[in-house]
């Protein structure tokens, strides 16, 4: 289960999606009050949409899943984890929500307010790494999502309330040393957005990954890279001590 980032939408996984789809069945959600999910219940902040996924989930009535969460995504997908860690079979956080107060939060209201394809390509530029150049299929994307009525308006205020005084919600560090299903966390060493240290703070079992030469936007920047690191913490099945790997983004 592929979950995206503030502001994005399902088809910025299409290049992850279709390295995974042969050896595993895939699904990509619009995040309450994204896409397709605009009018949802669900929107406000992490919180709500894990409550409304899981709850969408338990309707399909699937045994385990593998959440797969970049950004925003990642701190829903770490809150479902929590709620509900019978049902998460492993968890790929990319980047993810939550893991410390400091966030860009002037940036993360720019990329809010982009409208138009020159600015939405800008700020995808901005929150990537300096040799990362945004993909076109992506921006188109972006861009005919916000084209949907009351789109702009519903990320105007999300961004909002998600870094009122310039600052984001933490998911408290105890909380996460419960979760006992395999954990990869990977992170841009460029990240403009979330400082890459907030990743120094993890459980000692949860494994991380620091992407070389990448920013905040790792799905559209290592897509290949991503898909791989998925499969291989979905073939996890215990506990282990951290390592630490660095790859280029390229």
């Amino acid at each position: 289960m592929l979950l995206h980032g503030f502001g994005s939408c399902q088809a910025i996984w299409h290049d992850v999606a279709a390295s995974l789809a042969p050896v595993m069945r895939v699904l990509a959600y619009d995040l309450p009050g994204h896409g397709h999910s605009l009018e949802c219940e669900g929107i406000g902040g992490a919180k709500q949409a894990a409550r409304t996924i899981l709850a969408d989930l338990a309707a399909r009535r699937p045994d385990k899943v593998h959440l797969v969460g970049h950004s925003m995504g990642g701190a829903v997908a770490t809150l479902m984890a929590l709620a509900d860690p019978g049902r998460v079979a492993s968890l790929t956080l990319l980047a993810p929500g939550g893991f410390g107060p400091e966030i860009n939060a002037p940036l993360l209201r720019r990329y809010a307010a982009a409208a138009g394809r020159k600015e939405i390509r800008a700020c995808l530029a901005a929150m990537s790494g300096t040799r990362s150049v945004p993909p076109e299929h992506v921006v188109d994307a972006l861009y005919r999502m916000r084209k949907r009525p009351d789109q702009l308006q519903a990320l105007i205020d999300m961004a909002a309330g998600m870094t009122r005084d310039d600052r984001q919600g933490v998911i408290p560090g105890a909380q996460l040393d419960t979760l006992d299903m395999p954990v990869m966390v990977v992170w841009g060493a460029e990240d403009p957005l979330l400082p890459v240290d907030q990743s120094e703070a993890l459980p000692s079992h949860f494994h991380l990954h620091h992407v070389l030469d990448a920013g905040h936007m790792l799905v559209e920047e290592a897509p290949d890279l991503v898909a791989e690191i998925v499969r291989r913490n979905t073939r996890r099945r215990t506990r282990r001590q951290r390592p630490v790997f660095g790859a280029a983004a390229s």
